[in-house]
């Protein structure tokens, strides 16, 4: 098993998406949906919407990066050959061999098309089957049931809700906490994942 290093150019890729590290130059990659599509982050801790908003938003993405606490991916489509959007490893603790992923999100159009289980089970893979790693966390607003409802159908286990656990754009929110632990990858999450993506790519033939 390896560390996550930070300095190194993590690519995960199969025959639907590429995830690669984001860079400051991605910025004219995103834009576009910053400027048409800001309900994107209607429940996000940290919003992108707007050129501003965009540029810390990628500016504190790789300064967390730099302070080996997160790794930030951009999203290609390899379907639609386009950028999709971000995601992120972070909070990451060798120690205990815990990592959360999230701050996710896509474009509208890429919305349900199966892209994020593609994503996540390559980010899954490398959690548990490269680093090693024990447990991977999820977190989301309580209220966004979109989100819930996608990390609930890639395996995710509902732990708990943290009430008012922490301050977003619009105030305080309660986070619902869901996990995935290695054993349950590798008991079974991994190869349902595996037939959901299958047969959504049967569906769309």
């Amino acid at each position: 098993m390896q560390m996550l290093d930070f300095d190194q150019e993590i690519v995960l890729e199969n025959e639907r998406v590429l995830l690669r590290p984001l860079r400051t130059r991605d910025f004219e990659e995103l834009l576009p949906f910053s400027l048409h599509e800001p309900d994107l982050w209607k429940y996000s801790l940290l919003s992108a919407d707007g050129t501003a908003n965009l540029r810390h938003y990628i500016y504190g993405a790789l300064q967390d990066k730099t302070a080996k606490t997160a790794y930030p991916f951009i999203v290609f489509d390899k379907q639609k050959m386009s950028y999709a959007g971000s995601t992120r490893f972070y909070d990451y603790n060798p120690r205990h061999e815990t990592i959360q992923l999230g701050y996710t999100w896509y474009g509208r159009e890429i919305q349900g098309t199966g892209l994020n289980k593609h994503c996540k089970y390559l980010m899954l893979n490398y959690a548990f089957l490269q680093l090693g790693l024990e447990r991977v966390e999820f977190r989301a607003d309580n209220n966004n049931a979109r989100s819930i409802a996608a990390m609930k159908s890639i395996g995710c286990i509902v732990e708990g809700v943290l009430r008012n656990n922490c301050q977003s754009p619009t105030g305080r929110r309660d986070s619902i906490i869901l996990s995935i632990l290695k054993k349950e990858w590798f008991d079974g999450v991994r190869t349902a994942l595996q037939q959901k993506i299958r047969a959504e790519a049967g569906r769309l033939l």
